[in-house]
This record gives structure tokens, C-alpha cells and sequence, in this order.
């Protein structure tokens, strides 16, 4: 069935009203908006168009073929298998020049609503379906509840911008889109005198970060367009930062067949985990804490780039001889799991041992463990912890947890560093690190083969759903100068702070190595005595030394095993130049030479190395997690929750 999409009424201050225009004028005209979070996005100038599972139309149901819409055509039959039945994706179609000259289009395409049926899905369900599908949305201006002033405070370049649309964050029926959606736009906004579909096609130009948005989508990857974007400009600077000294063609070749195995592991990948595995790809030889830190700051953000860095770590164990006995692989693979989409891991280890190393029989005894355990899908762990999710949220009295996570668990309330202060929690749930801990003791019982299902996840983890019957352990992990200090400083409700550093300044010099033994030995009985009295509080203790190296991580997590502590590791992933330049200005700087062997040996935890991973930015908020029992951040929306504004 084909919709039309609905006519925007125009906002009473928008200048480009014309006499034909719906205009929100009159008392109460605006009320659908009163006392409601808003989204406020740029309106692009182009065509609006609408996306089905098998098919499209522009805003007339019956439009017909023109030239710009070739473009968007090929965008549906990539994205079209991702679009649910009874679902449409509506958006702007920007290829061809209309009034406004575009340069640095992400795509050709923006979408900017999603319905299921007669119910356009709220704004953030929105963005991650989007981003599944590999379609961007509009860059976003304003956010807020809504606040007539503010809005007409907004100023636009009016030579480059066409105007803005306003939209309720919480999802709404089609019979309330006049009151639930307006726009602004500039006057004059038709500035050619020959309708833009009667004169020369000219396309928009295109920015960078085309390429990456072409790779989410389903497109053949550009390969040099794709290290242009993240910040390598030729494969020639790849290679120079290790990727296996592969010539131009070569990375080439073997992007593309990655690109390959992953549209053919059967199950459509979302835009994310493709991009990733193209990125590892083209990245594999670089080394994996650079990696993460480098495209970290880029415009992948952390959460994709820690992914690409940990495809990059975890695809040589799929090329090797397994270790252990075959009945402790999927305890294995369960683990990776934590990390990487199986899926792609296997694409990209496959296509790798291809180009020498013998190893295609490993890759592929390991593929087919994987498959036996059912981990080859998208998200196989997701059943599990969704279920545990729900039966949790009212398993009963909850408890004041300090710390949590700030990416929308089910508890307390999100402050400024990125996390969750102390809080009581109620209402029949329980708190945020108390259900982290059920969700982790849970994937380690899972990894066993000792559970299957959320049920038995439930009866399995009832001893830690009291929050105040175990401590808490942070530990730090990163270089000298990541910031790791001044971060934990500001966690709320830590009882105990240990830094080697300042045992290390309390015998003489902060610098001084020669002790590190001592030291160490001293930091851990401190951590031990500290977690014993946090214990008896669920209080919160903070371990701050570089962690670097899994055999240092594990000092600090055999003391928080034997306290039965929950353990966050803290992950700061800073890029090299930005740690020197805050290095040459600490007030106690380590000598070059020192930091320099640091970012070598640093090799950063993997997801399920410890209860729960923070990913902390140069900037020292938390840019994404792992191990927490909320729904991720970047995963794209499955399935549409209503939402009645």
C-alpha cells in the first residue's frame, strides 16, 4: 500500500508561506507542540520521496522516472530488504541542483520520518533505524522542549539553508502530523526561473563522508574514499601506519571481498557492522589501541571506531589453532561475541587468510562452531539480554546504586561526565549496576552452556539483584596523560581512591620507577582492605594506575574476584599527538621515551574482559559502553515501541 506523505503546515512566523500553504495559525494552533520535547532539523531543498520494502514514489503516488531519481532508485533496492512490510522511509531526495547549491552531502538521500502503518516512530527510534539502513538524517539544530522564543531565535544562512522543520521527539499518529509537525522556511525560497524538473539535471556535490555513508548502505565500497573520510589520504598512509604493506589494488581487492562475504552471510547486516568490517578491512595492520583512538576522534565517532579496532584484534584467533578443547570454543565465541559481530569477524578472517597464510580451514572449522551455537546472526546475544531486561524492570525493590551508566538504563538520572550519580531507585525495578551485574553473571553462565533462555537467566542471577550485597570496583585503563585522573575524580560516591602514582609521590617522586614492585604490592592490599569495607556498603572504589596490558588488568581483577566486586573498566582512548601535547604541559610529565613504549604496549580490554566497559573520549565523557543491560546506543531499531506524545 502507498501513502502519501501528509502536507507540513507552515510555522506563523515562517516567511515563506504562500496563499496555497497549510499555515498552523489561530489560538491553539500550536498546542500539539505545548509542554513537549521538540526536534529541530534543517529542511533540505530537494524532492520529497518515500521508500518501501519494494519500491518508491516521490510525493505524487504515481511520479514517474526522471533522471534524479536514478540515484535514489538504486539507494532502495540496496536498502529495501531492511524495510520491514507495512513500513516506508520518508526523506528528501537531494541529487539534483534545485534553488541551493549543495557541496558536502553526506548522501543523496536524507531521510527524516519512519512509519509503521499509520504511526510515524519517535525521533531517536528514527535515527537508529536510519542508521541501520545506512540513510543519514538532517543535521539537527535544536532540541529541547518547546519554547515559541527560542525557535524564532533560531537564525539560518538563508543563502545556503532553505528553512527547518520542528517535530515532537515522542512518535504520533498520522491523524495528529498537522499537529505534531510545522516548518520554517526562508521567503523567496523558489529562486529559478524554470521548474527544476524541466531544466538540466545538475547534481549536488557530495562531502567526504559520502563514502562511508555509500559502505552503510550496501554500495561497492570506495576504498580510498573510505580512508580519505576517516583521515588516511592515500592507501599508501595506511600502509604506513602497518596495514600489512598491501599496495593500493591489493587493499582494494580484499575490501571488496569482504564487502562481498558480508552481503552474502545471508542475514542483512546492518549499515554499522558493514561499514566496520569494510574499515578492518582496509585498517587490519594497523595496531588496534592506535586504531580505536585515531578513528575514535574522526567522524566515525567511538562507538563504530572501537568496533573496527576490536575486527582488527580478533580476526588473527579465528586463524589459528584453537587452544583448547572444542567443548570450550563457544564459551569462546560467546565472548568475541561481547565484541564483534561474528558474522563480519568470520567475512573478514576469511578474506584475510586468503592472501597466504594456509589458515582457511581454521576460519572455516571456527564458522561452523559458530553457526552450531547459533551465534552467526546479528545481535545473538540480544534475545538473551532483552529478555533478562524486561523480567528485571520488575523483579522488585530497587536500591541506591552508585556510578551506572548514562546511556539510558533503566534507573537514576544522567549528569554531566556521562554517568549516573548515587540515587535511590524504586518503582519496582532494580538498580542499574545491580542489573549489569545479573546481565554479565548471566553471559558467563550463557558462555558456559549452564542457561539458555532469560528465564533461567533469571533464577540464575538472583543473588546479585541487591545492589548494597557487593562492591564496586572502576578501573582505569590508559596511557600517561589520557586523562584517567581527572575523570575518576569526578565519579560520584567513590569511598576509596588508589593511584600508584601517589604512592609512588608519598616515598618521594611520582616518578620514580625503581619501586614498582613495592608499590604494587602496597596499591593491592590497599584495593583488597578497601573493597572489604565497600563490600558492606555496595560502596564504590577506584584503581588508578595505566592498565595497559591484560596481565596488569588482572592484578587489580583477582583482588575484585575474591571481594565478588562488579568491575568496570574505564577504557580512555586519547590520539597520540593529543597525548603528547598534554604530556609536555603536567605539572608531573613522563619523559617521552616512557609514553612512547606505553601507547606500544597498550592493548585495551575487549568487551567481557571485565562486568562492564566505559569508552571515555579526549574530551572525558563516556562515549559508549559495553556490557550494560540497556538497549545499545548504535544499534539500529528492530522493532517500532509506540509512543502516544
Amino acid at each position: 500500500m502507498r501513502t502519501h506523505y501528509p502536507r507540513t503546515p507552515h510555522l506563523p512566523w515562517s516567511p515563506g508561506a504562500t496563499s496555497d500553504d497549510v499555515r498552523t495559525t489561530g489560538p491553539g494552533m500550536l498546542a500539539g507542540f505545548a509542554g513537549r520535547e521538540v526536534v529541530v532539523t534543517e529542511k533540505l531543498d530537494g524532492e520529497n520521496t518515500t521508500l518501501y520494502a519494494d519500491g518508491l514514489h516521490a510525493r505524487s503516488l504515481d511520479s514517474g522516472h526522471h533522471p534524479s531519481r536514478a540515484w535514489v532508485k538504486g539507494l532502495q533496492s540496496r536498502i529495501g530488504p531492511g524495510i520491514p512490510a507495512g513500513w516506508r522511509v520518508c526523506g528528501e531526495n537531494v541529487y539534483a541542483r534545485h534553488s541551493l547549491a549543495y557541496e558536502e552531502l553526506d548522501a543523496y538521500f536524507y531521510g527524516f520520518s519512519v512509519w509503521d502503518g499509520d504511526h510515524c516512530l519517535d525521533w531517536d527510534r528514527t535515527v537508529l533505524f536510519l542508521r541501520g539502513l545506512g540513510v543519514p538524517g538532517p543535521r539537527v539544530l535544536w532540541r529541547g522542549v518547546f519554547d515559541e522564543r527560542s525557535l524564532r531565535r533560531l537564525r539560518l544562512d538563508t543563502a545556503r539553508q532553505e528553512g527547518y522543520v520542528v517535530r515532537t521527539v515522542g512518535g504520533f499518529d498520522r491523524a495528529d502530523f498537522g499537529r505534531r509537525v510545522a516548518k520554517w522556511v526562508r521567503g523567496g525560497h523558489v529562486q529559478t526561473d524554470t521548474h527544476w524538473m524541466y531544466a538540466q539535471v545538475v547534481p549536488n556535490g557530495l562531502g567526504p563522508a559520502a563514502a562511508l555513508w555509500d559502505a552503510r548502505s550496501g554500495a561497492d565500497p570506495d576504498t580510498a574514499g573510505l580512508l580519505r573520510a576517516v583521515g588516511a589520504d592515500t592507501v599508501v598512509e595506511a600502509a604506513r601506519f602497518g596495514t600489512a604493506g598491501v599496495e593500493t589494488a591489493g587493499v582494494e581487492a580484499l575490501v571488496a571481498e569482504v564487502a562481498d562475504r558480508i552481503d552474502g552471510l545471508g542475514v542483512r547486516r546492518s549499515g554499522e557492522e558493514r561499514l566496520a568490517g569494510l574499515l578492518a578491512a582496509a585498517l587490519h595492520g594497523v595496531p588496534r589501541a592506535a586504531l580505536a583512538s585515531r578513528l575514535a576522534a574522526g567522524p566515525l565517532g567511538m562507538a563504530t571506531a572501537r568496533r573496527v579496532a576490536d575486527l582488527v584484534g580478533l580476526h588473527p584467533a579465528l586463524r589459528r589453532p584453537f587452544p583448547y578443547p572444542d567443548t570450550e570454543r563457544r564459551a569462546g565465541l560467546v565472548r568475541m561475541a561481547e565484541a564483534a559481530d561474528l558474522g563480519v569477524l568470520h567475512a573478514l578472517a576469511g578474506a584475510l587468510r586468503e592472501w597466504g597464510d594456509g589458515s582457511a580451514e581454521y576460519v572455516e572449522w571456527s564458522a561452523l562452531h559458530a553457526e552450531e551455537a547459533g551465534l552467526l546472526g546479528p545481535a545473538p546475544l540480544e534475545p538473551l539480554r532483552a529478555g533478562l531486561r524486561e523480567a528485571l524492570a520488575g523483579a522488585g525493590p530497587g536500591n541506591g546504586d552508585a556510578g551506572g551508566d548514562g546511556d539510558g538504563d533503566a534507573d537514576g538520572h544522567g549528569n554531566t561526565d556521562g554517568h549516573r550519580g548515587a540515587g535511590g531507585h524504586g518503582g519496582g525495578r532494580i538498580g542499574a549496576d545491580a542489573a549489569d551485574r545479573c546481565w554479565a553473571e548471566a553471559r558467563r553462565a550463557y558462555a558456559q552452556g549452564k542457561l539458555t533462555g532469560p528465564e533461567e537467566a533469571v533464577a540464575a542471577t538472583w543473588r546479585w539483584r541487591d545492589g548494597a550485597s557487593f562492591p564496586r570496583l572502576v578501573q582505569l585503563c590508559g596511557p600517561s596523560g589520557s586523562g584517567k585522573s581527572t575523570y575518576a575524580r569526578k565519579l560520584p560516591g567513590v569511598e576509596a581512591y588508589i593511584s600508584l602514582d601517589d604512592l609512588r609521590g608519598a616515598r618521594g617522586s611520582r616518578s620514580d620507577q625503581r619501586d614498582n614492585a613495592d608499590v604494587l604490592r602496597e596499591g593491592l592490599d590497599r584495593l583488597d582492605s578497601a573493597l572489604a569495607s565497600a563490600a558492606r556498603r555496595g560502596g564504590t572504589v577506584v584503581w588508578d594506575a595505566t592498565s595497559l596490558t591484560a596481565q596488569q588488568r588482572a592484578l587489580a581483577g583477582s583482588v575484585a574476584r575474591r571481594r565478588d566486586a562488579l568491575v568496570t573498566q574505564a577504557v580512555l582512548l586519547v590520539g597520540e599527538a593529543e597525548l603528547m601535547r598534554r604530556n609536555s604541559t603536567r605539572a608531573h610529565p613522563v619523559p617521552e621515551p616512557v609514553l612512547i613504549s606505553q601507547l606500544r604496549r597498550f592493548a585495551p580490554p575487549y568487551p567481557g574482559e571485565a562486568h562492564r566497559t566505559w569508552y571515555i573520549g579526549a574530551d572525558g565523557t563516556v562515549e559508549d559502553t559495553a556490557g550494560t543491560i540497556a538497549a545499545p546506543a548504535h544499534a539500529p531499531a528492530r522493532a517500532a515501541t509506540r509512543e502516544e506524545g
